[in-house]
């Protein structure tokens, strides 16, 4: 029987996608990652999914890539993470949900940055990202290394990498590598309550926010204005855009459509 290495659920407009290796502490095999990419395939095209939830079972998010598989030894690295990992992390990172990685326990290696790669990032308060690369003699992969000096800055990512470091949730927090801490028992119906919060915002207007964060580096201020432009163009045209001018003069609240 084939391996379940990958839960879905949905609640309206929210869906949560658990990573269901526990007994391995999740780490990614290759059943992990083909269902990985094969969930977030499915639930791209549901336009009824707003918001997804990304966890993982058991003790912890995920350890990473699973040292132990013996699959594929023989292919370069490269290919492998390219085949296997990046469709994995620009899915999501390409998607038109909004995806929220809920972190309990460690978030290492490739997990750190399937967890940072998400849009939004809530953890437990004993949860940690870690940086497991420099014990085995590696260096960060799967966009780790992007994603740090994004969100630490050259010097403090610089130091994370080499020194193998665990971030702790209390400083992933105050550096911006969170958006929010909470005791573990808190941590489900918290993550849940803000994806039922964003899930009942305009979609569209969601969507086009995610793609406009994700393009601004590099671009210019001028570019910057003429793409917020462009996107502002459609939305204008949407019945969301027409509803929520309603609900406002109304003083009500908007019920959005994603049309």
């Amino acid at each position: 029987m084939a391996e379940t290495s990958v839960l879905i659920e949905r609640d309206g407009h929210v869906a949560t996608v658990t990573m269901n290796r526990p007994e391995s502490y999740n780490a990614l095999n290759g059943s992990l990652r083909r269902q990985l990419r094969t969930a977030i395939s499915e639930l791209e095209v549901k336009s009824d999914i707003r918001v997804v939830i990304l966890k993982g079972e058991g003790r912890g998010f995920c350890a990473g890539a699973d040292l132990t598989e013996t699959a594929g030894l023989n292919q370069p690295t490269h290919q492998m993470i390219e085949e296997e990992y990046r469709p994995i992390l620009t899915g999501i990172a390409n998607s038109s949900k909004i995806w929220i990685a809920q972190v309990h326990g460690s978030a290492a290696g490739i997990g750190a940055a399937l967890a940072m790669n998400c849009d939004l990032v809530t953890m437990s308060e004993d949860a940690s990202i870690y940086m497991a690369f420099a014990a085995i003699g590696l260096v960060p992969d799967g966009g780790n290394c992007w994603l740090l000096l994004k969100g630490l800055g050259y010097h403090r990512a610089m130091q994370t990498i080499l020194e193998g470091r665990k971030i702790p949730a209390a400083e992933a927090l105050r550096l911006g590598l969170a958006n929010s801490t909470h005791p573990m028992n808190e941590l489900g119906r918290e993550t849940r309550a803000l994806a039922a919060k964003l899930a009942g915002g305009a979609p569209m207007a969601a969507s086009a926010v995610k793609r406009l964060l994700r393009q601004m580096d590099g671009m210019s201020f001028g570019d910057a204005i003429m793409a917020e432009g462009l996107e502002q163009t459609q939305l204008a045209k949407s019945a969301d855009f027409k509803e929520g001018v309603a609900a406002f003069l109304e003083k009500r609240s908007p019920k959005f459509t994603g049309s």
